[in-house]
């Protein structure tokens, strides 16, 4: 079975073959990894070879293996997810990291608000951390915010989390968000409208693209969060914002021209300046 699985993910053009094939047959089987090297030898039931059969299909026309498994880690933690919402990725771990370091206090009763919630792996993982920190998410889908809703529960932070629906493109979207916030987090749609056709199959097909299309330079986003953001922050508050390759000295240029102190951007792994950080200085 996982031979049948890997060599059919391989036509399809799909790399780490057997490592995926494993997941999908774990996924079929209501196994863990372990479990299915355990019980490898056992004959495997007609109803788990059928669900390999309807998963590896689903993989092979590259929708994405966390939506297919309904859940991603991310920054060891185990996020829900659906086709409403990005799927986690490591690159933005990378804000996590900064935020922990420039602000190290995990006890104090930050204020937290994360624009573009989606799953909410920003926010809630930042709740985990600071024990003693509340947090404002917001979000324009209805259905994603049902994910983030889900996953505060499981993670055991919704009631240090209030999650509304609300969008940045409106006028005066910001009124409804309380604050002063010390830290403000975000990972807002940065594609450029026109080049989202031409990414992986697995996100121009399957991705919401209300959170990749960041209008014709990829910038919009930025500029709605930049305008807002001094009046949303409390003195001396922090601003983190994911960024794609190449854009941190444009987002960097929009935040400053709101009278923010920048600061060096963030390397991810591949030592990509993945996150713009700035400070809102005025008193």
């Amino acid at each position: 079975m996982l031979r049948d699985a890997a060599v059919a993910l391989a036509a399809a053009g799909i790399d780490n073959i057997r490592f995926e094939a494993r997941l999908l047959l774990a996924h079929a089987a209501g196994l863990s990894a372990e479990q299915l090297i355990a019980r490898g030898a056992e004959p495997a039931p007609a109803a788990v070879a059928q669900r390999l059969r309807e998963l590896t299909a689903r993989r092979v026309l590259r929708e994405p293996m966390a939506y297919i498994l309904g859940e991603r880690e991310f920054w060891g933690l185990p996020f829900k997810v659906s086709p409403a919402v990005l799927v986690p990725r490591p690159d933005s771990e990378t804000l996590i990291e900064a935020a922990l370091a420039l602000m190290p206090d995990r006890r104090r009763p930050w204020r937290i608000l994360d624009l573009g919630l989606g799953s909410g792996c920003l926010l809630l993982t930042l709740l985990r951390e600071y024990s003693a920190a509340s947090g404002v998410g917001l979000e324009l889908s209805e259905e994603a915010l049902a994910v983030a809703q889900a996953n505060a529960e499981a993670l055991g932070v919704d009631a240090r989390a209030r999650l509304i629906p609300g969008d940045w493109r409106q006028l005066d979207w910001q009124h409804r968000l309380g604050g002063p916030f010390d830290l403000l987090v975000s990972n807002p749609p940065y594609i450029e409208a026109g080049a989202i056709e031409r990414l992986m199959p697995e996100v121009a097909r399957f991705e919401p693209r209300l959170a990749l299309d960041g209008g014709p330079d990829g910038l919009a986003a930025y500029r709605n969060i930049a305008t807002a953001a001094p009046a949303l922050m409390a003195p001396g508050g922090r601003i983190l914002v994911e960024g794609g390759e190449g854009q941190a000295f444009e987002i960097s240029r929009i935040f400053a021209s709101e009278g923010l102190a920048m600061e060096a951007p963030w390397k991810d792994l591949a030592g990509i300046d993945r996150v713009v950080s700035a400070v809102h200085s005025k008193h």
